[in-house]
C-alpha cells in the first residue's frame, strides 16, 4: 500500500538521470539501488530529504542526491523531500529554527529585520548566525531521525495488515 502510494509520485528513473542539475554524478545514477522502492531505502531516503531540508544553503538538492547516492537510498524520495523547505515554508521554519538554538544556547532572542541582499547577508547574519545553525541541526537530525523510524514503521504496519487480510481470505470459514 505505502509503496503503491509512493510509486505514484516519483518520476521515471529515465527522467532523472537526464536532470540537468543531476548529470554532474554521471554514471552514478545507474545504480539500480538509487530508484528500488523498498522499506530499507524509502526509510533512508527520508531521512536525507528531511535533514536537507533544513540545511539554509541553496541546491539543497544536490547535497541531498549526493547522499543519497552516498548511502544508496531511493534518489528521487529524498529529492523531493528537500521540498518540505520551500519558499512559503521557509520563514517560519526557519524562524522556529532559530527560536531553538536561541533556546538551546540560552541567549535571549535578538530583534533583527530581514532583507533579501548581499548587504544584509554581510551585516546582519553575524547577529544570529549561531542559534539559527544550531536551530537547524538540531531540527535536521530530529526530523531526519522521526522519519526515518516513521517510515519504517508505517512500512511495517502496512505489510502487517496486508498480511492479516490475506490470511483472513485464506483461512475463511466454511458458511452453512
Amino acid at each position: 500500500m505505502l509503496k503503491k502510494f509512493i510509486q505514484r509520485y516519483i518520476p521515471d528513473h529515465q527522467a532523472i538521470r537526464k536532470h540537468k542539475n543531476l548529470q554532474i554524478f554521471g554514471n552514478l545514477l545507474h545504480d539500480p539501488n538509487l530508484f528500488h522502492l523498498n522499506r530499507r531505502s524509502v526509510a533512508g531516503a527520508f531521512a536525507v530529504g528531511l535533514f536537507f531540508a533544513w540545511v539554509p544553503v541553496p541546491f539543497q538538492m544536490v547535497f541531498a542526491a549526493a547522499l543519497a547516492i552516498f548511502l544508496r537510498v531511493n534518489l528521487p524520495v529524498s529529492v523531493a523531500l528537500v521540498w518540505v523547505s520551500n519558499p512559503l515554508t521557509m520563514p517560519p521554519l526557519f524562524y522556529f529554527a532559530y527560536l531553538l538554538g536561541t533556546w538551546i544556547l540560552g541567549i535571549p532572542e535578538t530583534k533583527f529585520h530581514f532583507e533579501l541582499s548581499f548587504e544584509w547577508l554581510g551585516s546582519g547574519l553575524h547577529i544570529i548566525w549561531q542559534p539559527f545553525l544550531l536551530g537547524c541541526f538540531v531540527m535536521g537530525v530530529v526530523s531526519s531521525f522521526l522519519g526515518y523510524v516513521s517510515i519504517r514503521l508505517l512500512w511495517r504496519l502496512s505489510i502487517v495488515n496486508r498480511l492479516k487480510k490475506k490470511n483472513l481470505r485464506r483461512y475463511k470459514p466454511p458458511q452453512i
